[in-house]
Parts: structure tokens; sequence; C-alpha cells
């Protein structure tokens, strides 16, 4: 996955979790949980979305590497390495 379909993945997958966010204002290193006001339970189905709809694993470890929007797409990117 190249870093523009991995930041497109990330878009849509915060817009099935947060449908009325305006994504076009969120920064590359703006943390979600933040500039979206996400909970716990609102971020843990970020990344379980996420990770449904790449097919890459997603560990617990691996979500600090994923609260922002450039995070997420390296780590998508790297194939979650």
């Amino acid at each position: 996955m190249n870093r523009t379909e991995a930041a497109d993945v990330v878009k849509e997958s915060l817009a099935r979790i947060v449908p009325d966010a305006d994504l076009t204002a969120l920064g590359t290193e703006d943390p979600f949980r933040e500039a979206l006001e996400l909970d716990s339970l609102d971020f843990l189905r970020f990344i379980e979305t996420l990770s449904e709809r790449t097919g890459v694993r997603i560990d617990d470890v691996d979500t600090p590497r994923l609260t922002t929007l450039s995070g997420c797409v390296g780590f998508l990117s790297s194939g979650g390495a």
C-alpha cells in the first residue's frame, strides 16, 4: 500500500467512527484523540476498523504509532513493520 492509499484508508476509517468530523482540518501530526475528541472506545474501534480494512495486523504495542495521520500512513505503507 502506498502512502496516498494509506492516507485515504485512515481518513475513511476515521469517518466511519466520527462521521461529522472535519477531516480536511486534520493536520498530519495532530493527535486523533484530541483533534477529533475520540474517547478510548472510539480509538479502539478506529484501530479495529483500520485493521479490518487493510488486513494488517495491529497489536497493542503498535497503537502508540497510530495516533496521528502521519504515524498511521507510515505504519500502513510499511506493511505494519
